[in-house]
């Protein structure tokens, strides 16, 4: 089985409003192949053959309610700006510390749980260590920055119903924060 766009729940969709329920330890099948599914997505969105042949939307983190699954799950899939590669899909993920630093994407972010531009500033903290448990149900660690930060707390807020333009100013979308450094893409 193979995720595509049309397995994706779009804006709107109640799903994507709800907190999502904590994942049961030891992880049952469904679970494992939730969180394969997620990782294989992204992959296969970044392969331009494949996104061609699907025609899957490039993405670099999918979150299990993006799915229509209400499970604390995401997946990421993604190069920083120093070529670091990061793949992993993570159950019960949490943000266990964060720089007081914030960064944010001068691009704005994207969502593909999202089909129109939302353009605007989302201010994210700019160093991020999550925990949570991995495929083999083993605890994971990450500690992340620059965009792979970005992303893991863009698909935590999925987690907990939050969509990345509730972030954006509405009076000023494009007001440069005073306490955060822009982030190229």
């Amino acid at each position: 089985m193979m995720i595509t766009m049309k397995d994706i729940v779009r804006d709107g969709h109640p799903v994507l409003r709800q907190k999502a329920e904590k994942v049961q330890i030891p992880l049952s099948d469904t679970d494992k192949e939730t969180m394969a599914l997620l990782l294989d997505y992204i992959k296969n969105s970044q392969d331009p053959e494949t996104a061609e042949k699907y025609d899957l939307r490039p993405g670099i983190g999918l979150a299990a309610p993006q799915i229509n699954v209400s499970k604390q799950i995401f997946a990421l899939h993604l190069e920083d700006s120093n070529g670091r590669e990061y793949s992993f899909s993570i159950a019960n993920p949490k943000i266990i510390s964060h720089s007081v630093d914030k960064t944010y994407l001068t691009s704005g972010e994207g969502c593909l749980s999202v089909d129109e531009n939302i353009p605007g500033y989302v201010v994210r903290y700019a160093r991020v260590t999550i925990r949570g448990i991995d495929t083999d149900g083993a605890e994971v660690k990450f500690r992340l920055k620059g965009l792979a930060a970005i992303a893991a707390q863009h698909e935590i807020d999925h987690l907990n119903g939050i969509m990345f333009y509730d972030h954006i100013n509405q009076e000023d979308p494009f007001k440069e924060p005073d306490d955060a450094e822009p982030l190229e893409r």
